[in-house]
């Protein structure tokens, strides 16, 4: 059963990515915490594992062939993703669960701020 539930949570993230550009952080990291019950570093863990195989790659190809992929500036922030995530990786393991869960939300909250309040 909880199959069907991973299934349709990626859906609804897979649509979200697809529509708004977000899928992970807003909706996968929340939704594994609060609703499966993964701690807080294995919610972003589950969703860094998510995107190693290409999952983006449709909704990416539609943006392209519409002109709207910068291919330059997506290799170079690939290549600085690939080995910051891999530093951040590393650093957040000492981070204490309640700590790392409450900077998650105040990120989002500032972020959700300036999206509101921002021209």
């Amino acid at each position: 059963m909880n199959q069907l539930l991973y299934i349709g949570l990626g859906l609804v993230a897979g649509v979200f990515a697809g529509m708004l550009g977000i899928g992970g952080g807003l909706i996968l990291i929340p939704a594994l915490v609060f609703w499966f019950g993964l701690t807080q570093h294995q919610a972003q863990g589950t969703t860094l594992a998510i995107m190693v195989p290409p999952i983006g790659l449709l909704a990416a190809l539609r943006y392209y062939y519409n002109g709207n992929v910068k291919l330059g500036i997506a290799g170079f922030i690939c290549l600085g993703f690939f080995f910051g995530g891999l530093l951040g990786a590393n650093l957040v393991q000492s981070v204490p669960e309640l700590l790392l869960k409450r900077g998650f939300g105040v990120f989002m909250l500032i972020v959700s701020l300036k999206m509101i309040f921002s021209k």
